[in-house]
């Protein structure tokens, strides 16, 4: 289709979400028609509940059960790319009819009690329908196509790698995801799959568990349900970084089950600060900087992380470095990170190796640029804390010595 700019695509081929031309239009409950593939991303993966142009409630199992394929006007898109051929536009091949529950479910059920390889050979074949449309995803996922991929993992090692490529391809609903974190160990096999899996099953399980704990309440992910040797697996996983894509949800895992209190130390005890710090020394990637942060200002909450901060030899300064040089967020994160220090760990060890690495300096200087009210209010307290302490560097502004009798 090289020449289309050159063409004049009649205004009704057009689909009204990526307004380009149409391939397989389909009528939705409200009337409107789209283009499917557009219409399924709308509302399966961007979680969008209301038609894009009436602006009424569009539920994603009315999309599925009601769509309608509006065959009239794709008769009128093919007629007019066979008219238009000779300018280089490409007839759109019919499509293919969406796959049924009752489909999905049969093939299921006619593999569920059969051999390994068989099961295998059912969660490619899953694979396979589920990449034509988003629809199809969700017909997998209502037939209970996850459950039984969930229940293939630790089967066996190729088993456990279908198993977790199937669900990673689903892009499983919220409610599928809180489901599978409710299932008597699954959250065991997913980190026996970061433990003893190959990479991909390492990254796929990884993926899964970010997916899972951005939609599961937070209080649930407490230590009942999440055990040492998860928190070992994850840091594991971050510290060998198998893949940027791996990496970044190992990150995204470790932010949101350490949001909770009682994870923090668990983290720790498995290595997470030696770990995140050592990321910050090796990576200048905006994004690992900032999550890897926003870790250890987690993780600073508690008194171990803030001595696992101390302890190591460039703790401080890595910190105070990152501070103006990657981005606002990272910066916020750095100085929330050496404000907990300063308050709850300032002894004269600490407050001493801050002025020796430029910690002190460093702050210094986020007063006099622009940095956000709340930063500049953070640092301030900060150094104003310990100004008798500091009191000899010449970078203390005189007006906070002052503050002191």
């Amino acid at each position: 289709m090289s020449n289309t700019e050159e063409i004049e695509i009649p205004h009704y081929f057009i689909c009204p979400i990526s307004l380009q031309m149409m391939k397989d239009p389909v009528i939705v409950p409200t009337g409107i028609t789209y283009d499917r593939e557009n219409i399924e991303k709308w509302v399966f993966s961007n979680n969008n509940q209301f038609c894009p142009v009436t602006k009424q409630p569009l539920p994603a199992e009315s999309v599925h059960d009601l769509i309608t394929p509006n065959h009239t006007l794709r008769r009128l898109i093919q007629s007019w790319c066979a008219i238009n051929a000779s300018n280089g536009i490409e007839r759109f091949p019919t499509p293919k009819p969406a796959v049924t529950k009752s489909q999905i479910t049969k093939l299921i059920n006619d593999h569920s009690k059969s051999t390994t390889q068989a099961k295998i050979n059912c969660l490619t074949k899953l694979k396979s329908i589920a990449v034509v449309s988003h629809a199809n995803k969700r017909c997998i996922e209502a037939a209970g196509g996850a459950l039984f991929a969930a229940s293939l993992i630790t089967e066996s090692a190729d088993a456990t790698n279908e198993a977790l490529s199937t669900l990673h391809s689903l892009n499983l609903s919220d409610t599928s995801l809180k489901s599978l974190f409710k299932i008597n160990g699954f959250l065991n096999a997913l980190t026996c799959a970061m433990k003893l899996g190959s990479y991909d099953s390492r990254a796929y399980a990884v993926m899964i568990l970010k997916s899972i704990t951005e939609v599961t309440d937070p209080t649930d992910m407490i230590i009942g349900s999440l055990n040492p040797r998860f928190f070992t697996e994850i840091v594991q996983l971050v510290k060998d970084q198998i893949t940027p894509k791996a990496t970044r949800a190992g990150l995204h895992v470790l932010i949101n089950v350490t949001s909770i209190g009682r994870n923090r130390v668990k983290a720790v005890e498995a290595g997470a600060v030696q770990v995140m710090i050592d990321m910050l020394v090796e990576s200048s990637e905006k994004r690992v900087c900032e999550m890897a942060l926003t870790v250890l200002d987690h993780l600073c909450q508690c008194a171990e992380g803030r001595a696992e901060v101390l302890s190591h030899g460039a703790g401080l300064a890595i910190v105070s470095k990152k501070i103006m040089r990657v981005s606002k967020v990272a910066s916020e994160r750095a100085i929330r990170v050496l404000h907990s220090i300063a308050k709850h760990s300032g002894n004269a060890v600490a407050l001493k190796e801050m002025l020796e690495v430029g910690v002190v300096s460093k702050l210094c200087v986020v007063l006099q640029v622009e940095m956000g009210t709340k930063i500049k209010e953070r640092v301030r307290e900060i150094l104003k804390m310990h100004a008798r302490t500091w009191k000899s560097a010449h970078c203390i502004p005189m007006a906070l010595l002052s503050s002191y009798p």
